[in-house]
């Protein structure tokens, strides 16, 4: 069977689980670039990103036995992809009082909010921010799932992610 964009995922599975190195390869080429994007906006770092993405794709051929298709492949492996980049943050994030943000940075956006500089504001967010707005703004994770994934209160993802409203406002 040729590897074709048109391949169904149950096929493409079923080679990969076969040890079909070109499924593995076209697995990995149709959800690397989503998933490096999740894993820079949750780690905020190049190379952590990279890292992630490695260490996540490892899982999913190490798991995809274990893939029972209650969801599309790209949301599994997107979960592997937000919990191998949670467990990287783990070590170094703390979730900051709301006192302790320096908000100067926000007041300075200028007359535009185009894709580039969101990004960038994104990833000025301290860690414990841009996890929780990560995970409901960009990937639609409710706060209740949030909290577990990240083993936090409900209470704590809603406040990291409402900050002080003076502290992003746009001009």
């Amino acid at each position: 069977m040729s590897l074709t964009l048109s391949m169904t995922e149950v096929d493409l599975i079923r080679l990969c689980l076969n040890q079909d190195r070109l499924a593995q390869r076209e697995l990995y080429n149709r959800y690397k670039t989503a998933m490096y994007t999740t894993a820079y906006r949750m780690t905020g770092d190049f190379e952590t990103a990279n890292d992630v993405l490695q260490e996540a794709f490892v899982k999913v051929f190490r798991g995809l036995a274990n893939f029972r298709q209650e969801s599309t492949l790209g949301a599994w492996i997107k979960t592997i992809v937000v919990r191998t980049a949670l467990s990287k943050l783990k070590t170094q994030t703390h979730f900051e009082d709301l006192e302790q943000v320096d908000n100067t940075k926000w007041l300075d956006w200028g007359n535009t909010l185009d894709a580039e500089y969101l990004e960038r504001a994104i990833q000025d967010l301290p860690d414990g921010y841009r996890s929780v707005f990560v995970l409901t703004e960009v990937e639609g994770y409710s706060h209740k799932e949030v909290a577990e994934m990240l083993g936090i209160s409900v209470g704590t993802s809603k406040s990291q992610l409402f900050m002080p409203k003076n502290a992003c406002e746009l001009p």
